[in-house]
């Protein structure tokens, strides 16, 4: 599942509630939690590895963020949707053309799904693919069964 991500922070509106998301609900492993400067820290993939922050700010200093959660793209596929929907999280591809399907990115190659945190955080579950990157001058953005017909070209 998530395997990775180097460390980033983000502002977050109610530190418990963020907490619950981020340890409950995507299964991140809590390494620190500061109740004076309100803020909890989780590592991501193995201990030490990779890191997200989170601290408490007002509403008014929330600024919307994203980043991408490195997956593996058989799971990406075959397994994110069901366990975003499981947990009760609306999901969209990167066309937002309201099918809850993982589109592929050629000039990577990489597949993609979106989804958001309590705060409105857009979080993506990406992994890349093997394949010859495409030119930007190409279509950019595809179904997986599109990508497997053009992959190799």
């Amino acid at each position: 599942m998530i395997k990775g991500l180097y460390e980033t922070h983000l502002f977050v509106e109610d530190l418990e509630r963020s907490i619950e998301f981020y340890s409950k609900t995507l299964g991140l492993k809590q390494c620190r939690y500061g109740a004076e400067r309100r803020t909890a820290f989780f590592w991501i993939g193995e201990d030490k590895q990779f890191m997200l922050g989170l601290w408490e700010k007002p509403k008014e200093n929330i600024d919307i963020r994203h980043f991408a959660f490195e997956c593996e793209p058989e799971w990406i596929l075959n397994e994110s949707v069901e366990f975003l929907k499981s947990r009760n999280l609306k999901c969209w591809n990167f066309l937002d053309n309201e099918k809850e399907k993982p589109m592929v990115f050629c000039w990577m190659p990489a597949i993609s799904i979106y989804f958001s945190d309590p705060d409105g955080h857009e979080l993506e579950f990406i992994g890349i693919l093997p394949g010859t990157p495409k030119s930007d001058e190409e279509k950019r953005v595809v179904t997986y069964e599109q990508w497997l017909k053009i992959k190799d070209e």
